[in-house]
């Protein structure tokens, strides 16, 4: 599996785990405080195209690495969970940089 699939994978991870805080913090000013309407409405939408992306980059990762399904599943609902992206991006980090280090191109010998 080549570095970059894991690199695509964490970073969209991070962004979508900031931007869901984000957005659970314009939340709470637009329905605790009653302000914030329309930056809550930009930030949710720039969410949703974001898990979009992060959705189709841990397909990706988890086709390449043969997880099973319910593995699969989680890391994707992972996404919509404050705070659970960066935990799943971690123990998932752990599991798959093995792989990446395996496959690493060895040198020729002359």
């Amino acid at each position: 599996m080549k570095r970059s699939v894991l690199t695509r994978y964490r970073v969209m991870a991070y962004v979508t785990a900031v931007m869901l805080l984000v957005l659970c913090a314009c939340m709470v000013a637009k329905y605790g405080f009653d302000t914030g309407k329309d930056l809550t409405l930009v930030v949710s939408q720039i969410h949703g195209v974001l898990y979009i992306i992060y959705l189709v980059f841990a397909f990706d990762l988890g086709s390449k690495a043969k997880w099973k399904f319910g593995k699969l599943l989680w890391v994707l609902i992972s996404g919509t969970i404050p705070t659970a992206a960066f935990f799943v991006e971690r123990k998932v980090v752990r599991e798959i940089e093995p792989l990446v280090a395996d496959a690493a191109p060895q040198p020729a010998k002359a």
